[in-house]
């Protein structure tokens, strides 16, 4: 149902190439980077207490089409259960496919294209075998130069917070798997009928309409959807909010400049321009942006109370981990968990 090496290509246009950079800027960033990412294990592994095994998954350095093509094999992956119930409900003819494929590669091509140029770093989870954290080169450089803040010590805050991430799945054995059976669970909520009729309608309106509220994974969201969602939603700020403790409370001891590129880059998260207010919007990118901040709220408040050895309680089992409604109660989660 979409054709993913045309949206691989339609993606890598037009996110563009980035900054332009000499052959030895790019050598020496994609190096500091790469340092960076691995001196940053050790400082999350003694911050947090999370042992993550070594080896386990690799650091890549990449640039946008890289990007872009490794989050085409990551939708692939996450997206065949639902793809798959939409084929079984409506096999669609040969025209179909080789018409409604494009069609669709052509709006993930669309999307990964306007991600790629706001993207500095993630974990990719969908890589086997136990997923692989992506750094995207020519984006650090862009924005540690629009921020106009020290490039060393800002690749190292970035790779602080990314190997967290690396760090959160690889030390914790049923992360990955969790979060694989949510996507599922969403799939199997997925009614065809309803999400079949009327999609691009919704979302064309929504443009014209600019409407303030809500996205496009709200507009197809059923009640059951929306179960899932709020159970990752709780899962995703945990991650996110505890990587921007990490990246924050860690920095001080080894980038003297962290303050003002928080302050800096606090200020850039909240987006420029209408279009790009209205994409983020309608993406979901703004909830992203609440994520961090409700997520660093919930695990400083715990580990103010508690201590981080007991906040890693956390990690024992997806039982554990925060509902939706606990990131603005952190004292009913400690009640819950921890008794």
């Amino acid at each position: 149902m979409v054709d993913w090496e045309f949206a691989i290509a339609l993606g890598s246009r037009l996110a563009g190439e980035g900054p332009v950079v000499t052959r030895p800027e790019a050598d020496d960033a994609v190096a500091e980077l790469r340092a960076g990412a691995n001196r940053s294990t050790g400082l999350v592994r003694d911050f947090t207490g999370l042992d993550a095994p070594d080896g386990t998954a690799p650091i890549l350095v990449v640039d946008r089409p890289g990007w872009v093509r490794a989050n085409a094999e990551g939708f692939a992956v996450a997206t065949r259960p639902m793809m798959e119930k939409l084929v079984e409900s409506k096999p669609p003819s040969a025209m179909g496919v080789r018409i409604g494929s494009k069609i669709t590669g052509a709006e993930v091509g669309g999307l990964l294209g306007f991600l790629a140029g706001k993207v500095l770093g993630q974990f990719d989870p969908f890589h086997e075998p136990h997923g692989r954290l992506l750094l995207v080169a020519p984006n650090i450089v862009h924005v540690e130069r629009e921020l106009e803040v020290d490039p060393h010590d800002f690749r190292l805050w970035v790779c602080l917070h990314e190997e967290t991430h690396r760090v959160q799945f690889t030390a914790v054995p049923w992360m990955r798997d969790h979060l694989f059976s949510e996507i599922r669970a969403i799939s199997d909520a997925v009614e065809p009928a309803s999400f079949l009729d009327g999609g691009f309608e919704r979302v064309s309106e929504a443009i014209r309409a600019g409407r303030s509220g809500g996205s496009i994974v709200d507009m197809f969201s059923t009640p059951e959807q929306r179960e899932v969602l709020d159970r990752v939603t709780g899962m995703m700020s945990l991650l996110e909010g505890h990587a921007d403790v990490v990246m924050d409370d860690v920095g001080p001891t080894v980038i003297p400049s962290v303050d003002a590129i928080r302050k800096k880059f606090t200020q850039r998260r909240k987006g420029v321009g209408t279009l790009d207010r209205l994409l983020r919007r309608l993406l979901g990118l703004e909830a992203k942006m609440a994520q961090y901040r409700d997520g660093a709220t919930f695990v400083r408040a715990v580990v103010d109370k508690v201590g981080m050895e007991e906040f890693n309680a956390v990690w024992a089992s997806p039982d554990h981990l925060p509902s939706k409604a606990e990131l603005s109660d952190p004292e009913g989660w400690v009640r819950r968990v921890l008794g």
